[in-house]
C-alpha cells in the first residue's frame, strides 16, 4: 500500500469519448478490452499467473472511489489491493474497493478471496453488470512504494449486482507492456 496521503493526490478518470487521440492502439486495446483480464494475463503468461495480495481491510476510501461509488467521501469501505502476476513479475497492480454498507447488505465476502482472483468472480457471475471504463494516469502517490512510477496508465470500472457495487482500478506496469511486447514479436 502507498504510504502517501491518498487525498493528496488527484486523477482526471476520462471514458474512451474523451481521452486525447495521441494513445496508441495496442495501449487502448488493454485499457479499453471489456473481458476478463484475468483471462487475457493467464493466456498471455501461458497460464503462469497468480494473484498476490498487498492489502486487505476496512479503512476510508479515497474521495474519487467515494464519487464513482456514489456515496459520502470519507465513507468506510473494504480495499484489496494486489499484484496481477506474470510468470512471478507483477504485471497490473490492481485495488478493489466496495462500501461497508454495500457489502453488508450484498452477500458479498471480500475477505475470503486470498490469492484468487475478484476478476474472475466478477466474470463468472452473470449477475453483476459492468459500467464503462474510465481511464486516467495513475498518481504515483496510489501506487506500492516500489512500483511508484510516474506515468503509468490506470483504469477502473464499477461493477454492480442488486445494491452492491465494487469499484475495481487495475493499474498497467512497465513489466506487462514489455512481456505484451515480447508475445506480438
Amino acid at each position: 500500500m502507498s504510504h502517501e496521503s491518498p487525498q493528496a493526490a488527484a486523477a482526471v478518470w476520462l471514458p474512451f469519448s474523451q481521452l486525447a487521440t495521441d494513445v496508441d492502439q495496442h495501449t487502448l486495446g488493454w485499457l479499453f478490452d471489456e473481458g476478463s483480464l484475468t483471462r487475457r494475463l493467464t493466456h498471455l503468461s501461458h497460464d503462469h499467473f497468480s494473484v498476490t495480495p498487498l492489502y486487505e481491510g476496512w479503512q476510508a476510501l479515497r474521495a474519487d472511489e467515494c464519487l464513482a461509488l456514489g456515496i459520502a467521501v470519507g465513507a468506510e469501505g473494504w480495499v484489496r489491493e494486489v499484484y496481477l502476476r506474470g510468470h512471478g513479475q507483477p504485471w497490473v497492480f490492481a485495488r478493489s474497493v466496495a462500501s461497508r454498507v454495500a457489502l453488508e447488505r450484498g452477500g458479498l465476502d471480500l475477505e475470503t478471496l486470498g490469492s484468487r482472483s475478484l476478476g474472475e468472480l466478477l466474470f463468472c457471475d452473470q449477475a453483476f453488470i459492468r459500467h464503462p471504463i474510465e481511464v486516467c494516469t495513475y498518481p504515483t502517490a496510489w501506487l506500492p512504494t516500489e512500483m511508484a512510477c510516474a506515468g503509468l496508465w490506470g483504469r477502473r470500472s464499477r461493477f454492480a449486482r442488486n445494491g452492491l457495487d465494487l469499484l475495481v482500478a487495475e493499474v498497467f506496469l512497465p513489466t506487462l507492456w514489455q512481456a505484451a511486447k515480447e508475445e506480438t514479436r
